[in-house]
């Protein structure tokens, strides 16, 4: 079927569009609180990047499970949509989705679904593996989703992963978000195959790359290995290739690439593209989104004041939340 026949609820397009600019607004405002030493240590942002998890985590359920990475602002919000805990998060505030312990790499919410951030390249995907296993195990019809990055596709815990899931023939889709560098290192210098979906023929599941600033694209690949996971047919390999605007971290230099490449990334802006879709084919008009442009502003406004203003955590209850009841003797 071509790109011009497919066609994907206004609604849901709508969804994506409003997930997504909260999402820029979110990062923007964290990299502005970071610069005025309103942030308790660095962040990773995502900026570029939005499209990939607001498609596919708008056509999950709230009990699908997700496990994040290093850069996982955009996941946790998608997946929890709570403005209010993720800011309080990165500020280490009682309010945060893990009350301030966890910080902007170790976002958390398992009960929507989000098994974790995690500060280890390559770490979520065997977590994700074990998720994918429970729902099997228990005959539920639930998905994992794990991201990663294009520098994780080099970590041993990649291949475990992918192979296990292949053997178990688990409900897990695997989606690399390429942003074309680990760090500073160009994934041409660091990586074997052209595409790292290439990858997926090892382990017999299917792979595919896609244009990750293209929301219809991301929805169409997707659409396909959702279904496949749902109906018990194992797991699939998504290459997302996309561009992050920001440094690899809030002090990164940047000496490894160009101004003129960030540029012609930013051209290729995946909310732009997004908009311009919607009123190309009479999805929503000027007014309509603009709307959202303006509610997506205010509700982030009001999440980082709620943050600025929530309490800190008391020193006295540190050790809660982190021992199985019982567990710890004092």
């Amino acid at each position: 079927m071509s790109r011009e026949k497919q066609s994907y609820p206004r609604e849901l397009l709508l969804d994506i569009y409003q997930i997504m600019k909260q999402i820029r607004l979110f990062e923007e405002t964290a990299f502005r609180f970071f610069q005025e030493n309103k942030l308790r240590g660095s962040v990773h942002l995502c900026i570029g990047q939005e499209a990939i998890c607001s498609s596919i985590i708008a056509l999950l359920n709230e009990d699908d499970y997700i496990t994040s990475t290093h850069r996982g602002h955009g996941h946790g919000i998608a997946k929890s949509r709570d403005l209010k805990s993720a800011f309080s998060e990165l500020m280490g505030k009682e309010t945060g989705f893990c009350r301030g312990r966890g910080g902007s790499m170790h976002i958390c919410d398992l009960a929507r679904g989000n098994l974790g951030a995690n500060a280890i390249v390559g770490g979520g995907l065997p977590i994700a593996v074990g998720g994918a296993l429970a729902q099997k195990m228990r005959k539920t019809n639930r998905v994992t989703v794990s991201f990663f990055g294009d520098g994780a596709s080099n970590q041993g815990t990649f291949h475990e992963s992918l192979n296990l899931a292949s053997v178990w023939k688990l409900p897990c889709i695997f989606v690399c978000e390429n942003n074309g560098f680990g760090i500073s290192v160009p994934v041409s210098q660091s990586t074997s195959v052209k595409d790292i979906a290439d990858r997926a023929a090892s382990y017999a599941m299917p792979g595919y790359v896609v244009d990750g600033n293209d929301v219809i694209a991301v929805l169409e690949i997707f659409s396909k290995c959702l279904d496949r996971a749902r109906k018990g047919e194992g797991p699939s390999l998504i290459e997302a290739k996309t561009y992050r605007w920001k440094g690899h971290w809030t002090g990164d230099p940047e000496v490894y690439r160009t101004r003129e490449e960030v540029a012609a990334w930013m051209e290729k802006c995946p909310i732009k593209r997004l908009r311009a879709y919607l009123l190309d084919n009479k999805l929503a008009g000027e007014n309509e989104l603009n709307a959202i442009d303006d509610r997506a502003r205010e509700e982030v406004a009001e999440a980082a004041q709620f943050a600025l203003d929530a309490p800190e955590p008391d020193p006295a209850r540190v050790m809660e939340g982190m021992y199985v009841e019982g567990a710890y003797p004092g």
